[in-house]
């Protein structure tokens, strides 16, 4: 559900851009202090897999549409809600710089169609009031499939708004919803799946996994734990990505049947700006070599490899940062 730039006017994005940078800066201020303490190296790895995880697009049957697991969920039920969205931003973030995957200007949006909605909204007023009474593996499965459907429902919807508000008018409100909510309820029931079976494992491997809001003494996650996710991580980036579904995601698939077009054109020049930046920056666009003998595969694994160490190196990098410099402001108070 990656937006693209041309689906946006730059107020639009400008706006969302704001918005979700504000969002992100609530969201540090709001971590507390033994997540990066404790858990920074969990963030790190967490973000390698999550970018690793959106390269599986897996096919709707039926429809000729595919779609991948947002994560937002995934990540907030891990890392709580805060350090779960400064981890998602780090994904979007990289997804958008190097490897021109949802527009530079749409970061805003992208932000918090992926992650607002599921994590400060499903994820507290839904999943958690499911767990509440007791963790089971049928109260996670339950949880995660309603939480995962609400939250990417919201996120299709704001999708379409964003576009009827620049006035992408090849995509008529009607006929753009009618396309996008189904098509990402079925997205969503699959992510709810998934992201239920990984919580369920994690859990009954050691419950300290799942983030807590009051402290509580736990047996600790061992450091050959968290290097097992990232080698997985490396695993599914580097092999798994082989075997993704090559149809056109939910986003994609909703433009072509309301526009009858694979592409919605905007001759914007801030926008032609921003596309022209982007491709100057990428330097592994969609996930593949720029040099065409190079065969399409092996652009895939160097990038589900490349993208996963970066993300696990920017995340860790951006927490000892803030951990550094909140240590700094303690010591002045």
């Amino acid at each position: 559900m990656h937006m693209s730039d041309a689906l946006l006017t730059p107020v639009v994005g400008v706006t969302m851009l704001a918005t979700g940078s504000g969002t992100l800066g609530y969201s540090i201020r709001s971590i507390k202090s033994d997540i990066y303490e404790k858990r920074l190296p969990l963030m790190g790895v967490m973000g390698a897999f999550l970018f690793a995880a959106q390269m599986i697009n897996f096919s709707i049957p039926g429809t000729g549409s595919s779609g991948h697991i947002g994560g937002a969920l995934l990540l907030a039920i891990i890392l709580g809600p805060y350090a779960g969205f400064l981890t998602l931003a780090t994904v979007l973030f990289i997804q958008a710089l190097f490897f021109a995957d949802g527009g530079l200007l749409a970061l805003g949006c992208n932000l918090m169609n992926m992650g607002f909605f599921t994590i400060f909204l499903a994820y507290p007023y839904v999943y958690k009031k499911i767990v509440k009474n007791g963790l089971s593996k049928k109260t996670i499965m339950i949880g995660s499939i309603l939480t995962a459907i609400i939250g990417l429902q919201l996120g299709s919807l704001g999708v379409v708004l964003e576009t009827y508000l620049s006035g992408r008018t090849q995509l008529p409100i009607g006929l753009f919803l009618l396309f996008m909510q189904p098509i990402h309820l079925a997205i969503g029931f699959i992510e709810g799946i998934v992201t239920g079976i990984i919580v369920n494992y994690l859990y009954t491997q050691n419950p300290n996994y799942l983030f807590q809001d009051e402290v509580i003494k736990r047996k600790p996650i061992r450091r050959s734990n968290i290097a097992l996710i990232l080698l997985v991580a490396l695993v599914i980036g580097g092999m798994v990505s082989q075997y993704a579904s090559s149809n056109p995601d939910g986003l994609e698939w909703s433009i072509y049947k309301s526009a009858s077009a694979s592409e919605i054109n905007n001759d914007s020049s801030v926008i032609d700006w921003f596309n022209k930046t982007q491709e100057k920056l990428a330097i592994m666009p969609d996930y593949s070599f720029a040099d065409d003998g190079i065969k399409e595969s092996i652009g895939t694994s160097v990038s589900g490899i490349f993208g996963s160490l970066l993300t696990l190196c920017l995340t860790i990098l951006v927490g000892t940062i803030i951990r550094r410099k909140r240590r700094g402001n303690e010591r002045y108070e």
